[in-house]
């Protein structure tokens, strides 16, 4: 009877092994299928369709290879395109951080009215695009928008096209507009991470004699090191893709002036029905926001989540 005893305790330690499993499978699964649904799958059929001469009708019959690619690579348009995001991407990060920055030390201090001053601040970003771009072309219109009224009214003088209309200033309104919008976001990020700074810290710099602006510098803002971080990291990816916003305020105008690589990408696969040239772009800017996210996690954010590892665990995992 005895060695019986060990087969039985096998089957039943299967059981939990199984009954995990399955419970993993549940919960994975779902997500799984979504993400192959909305993710994998367009991306399948966006390098499928660009290798056609495709106009979104009838069968893709005029293989052309990469020359829908050769094409959007050589094509000004989107060359002058890709440098408005990259632009974005800098101007984005050099305005909006400093900005954050400063606002959510401020906003951390105990003042009067502070959550209110917390919420007006994040209500912007919480308004959807379609409704801040449209406030904002109403505002930014030529002749008869609040900006151009009021900066008339006082002398000072406006572009006759509108600072939407304008080649000159187009690019810096949309600019304007992009900060107003996301700058909330920055603020909310660096609030959340001040949250985590020890107070211990600060009262230990406070009795060494060490003032506000010192302890901000010396104490508060290197431990925030991995939250702004991480909202560089976002604010890259989005001015890569940006889109609904430029659209609605300038339309990729005036004479390409705002043009980014998505709406380069909609303009020629819904304007022109061009869907291989489109789906080429797509995934041009697919390759370019994923080597940008993958060289930005493999040398900066990489280094936040090692320094969450003990230092005896990763000697440990070494050896």
């Amino acid at each position: 009877m005895l060695p019986a005893a060990p087969a039985r305790a096998g089957r039943r330690g299967t059981r939990p092994g199984l009954r995990k499993g399955l419970e993993i499978a549940f919960f994975v699964t779902p997500a799984l299928v979504v993400f192959l649904g909305f993710v994998v799958w367009p991306v399948v059929k966006a390098i499928q369709y660009s290798l056609y001469n495709w106009r979104g009708y009838g069968p893709m019959v005029d293989f052309v290879g990469l020359k829908n690619f050769t094409y959007v690579l050589g094509n000004t348009v989107f060359q002058g395109a890709l440098s408005h995001n990259l632009i974005i991407m800098v101007l984005s990060i050099a305005i909006q951080l400093p900005l954050g920055l400063g606002i959510a030390l401020l906003l951390n201090r105990k003042i009067r009215g502070r959550n209110l001053l917390r919420t007006l601040v994040f209500v912007p970003w919480v308004l959807s695009e379609v409704v801040t771009g449209v406030i904002w072309r109403q505002m930014l219109q030529a002749d008869y928008g609040l900006l151009d009224t009021l900066l008339g009214s006082i002398g000072i003088p406006t572009p006759q096209q509108g600072f939407l209309g304008d080649t000159s200033y187009a690019l810096a309104a949309v600019m304007v507009v992009l900060t107003w919008k996301y700058l909330g976001l920055a603020i909310v990020l660096f609030l959340a991470g001040l949250a985590g700074v020890p107070e211990e810290l600060n009262e230990a710099a406070q009795i060494d004699g060490a003032s506000w602006w010192q302890i901000q510098r010396r104490v508060t803002i290197p431990l925030l090191g991995p939250t702004v971080r991480t909202w560089i990291f976002l604010s890259m990816i989005g001015s890569i893709q940006v889109f609904d916003m430029v659209w609605i305020l300038t339309g990729g105008g005036p004479a390409e002036s705002t043009n980014t690589m998505a709406t380069f990408l909609y303009s020629w696969g819904v304007d022109r029905n061009l869907i291989g040239v489109a789906s080429a772009a797509s995934v041009i800017l697919f390759v370019i926001a994923l080597v940008f996210a993958l060289t930005y996690q493999r040398l900066v954010l990489r280094r936040d989540a090692i320094d969450y590892v003990p230092r005896k665990a990763r000697k440990a995992a070494t050896r």
